[in-house]
């Protein structure tokens, strides 16, 4: 599969993104915080510009209502009758369905850091069993 990036925070690319992701292409699209909500909900993931400039830092968003439907939604999503979820999985489905959730937009460099700073996510980090070197995290939404 290929890869295409657009970068613009113009609205006018919204129907060129969505036709190359038809065509099976996967559409990198990359824009100011002023970019139209349809041009990066065209994109399979969205970046913001911001985010990426060494002299300037993205100031953090606040963890809004908006952010905890994502991550609630995303948990109950993937969750297991147990009610934990693997951090890879939300990290997936956030992914999939938010093209332009980013950690660092809320001042994360990581995921699994910005979950951790929650206090109605519940957090399990659990050893592998095929190697004790790796940690798998799971998460569940507290009562």
């Amino acid at each position: 599969m290929q890869d295409l990036g657009i970068i613009s925070s113009d609205s006018d690319f919204t129907r060129l993104a969505t036709r190359i992701r038809e065509s099976g292409l996967t559409v990198y699209g990359f824009g100011e915080q002023k970019t139209p909500t349809p041009f990066v909900s065209a994109c399979d993931k969205f970046i913001y510009t911001e985010i990426l400039r060494p002299d300037a830092k993205m100031p953090s968003q606040e963890l809004d209502v908006d952010f905890k439907q994502i991550v609630t939604t995303a948990i109950r999503a993937v969750s297991k009758d147990d009610s934990w979820a693997a951090l890879s999985g939300v990290g997936g489905y956030i992914n999939k369905n938010y093209p332009s959730f980013d950690p660092r937009n809320y001042g994360y460099e990581k995921l699994g850091k910005l979950i951790k700073s929650i206090d109605y996510i519940e957090i399990d980090e659990r050893i592998s069993s095929k190697n004790p070197n790796i940690t798998h995290i799971y998460v569940r939404l507290c009562d």
